[in-house]
């Protein structure tokens, strides 16, 4: 169990409190999309308690703080649920890269169209 808890009323405003939230991380400068990530209840809670980027690593199955081994942190600004409460925007202050990469952002690889 995590030090930090969802309030219920944060909790009401998701569509599904225990499903992962895809979550956008944009910089609250330039705003760039810098990455898509997903958070779970207890990263959105520690998020809000921290004001420090923490998503749901799927392929480790654990919490990750954003920089926490690359030094690349992100410093929450503000956050948005969509109209569905199904969906995260958050507004950061991007220390370093964002992109695991070592980009600034983890679209960088543009798709030309016909």
């Amino acid at each position: 169990m995590s030090e930090y808890q969802l309030s219920d009323e944060v909790s009401a405003l998701l569509k599904d409190p225990n499903l992962l939230i895809p979550a956008i991380a944009q910089d609250v400068k330039t705003k760039d999309v810098l990455m898509l990530a997903y958070v779970n209840q207890e990263a959105l809670a520690h998020m809000i308690a921290t004001a420090t980027g923490t998503y749901w690593s799927r392929s480790r199955n654990e919490l990750w703080i954003k920089g926490a081994t690359s030094g690349h942190t992100q410093k929450v600004i503000s956050l948005s649920l969509d109209c569905d409460g199904d969906a995260l925007l958050i507004s950061v202050e991007q220390i370093g890269a964002a992109c695991h990469t070592g980009e600034q952002t983890c679209f960088h690889k543009p798709i030309q169209l016909a």
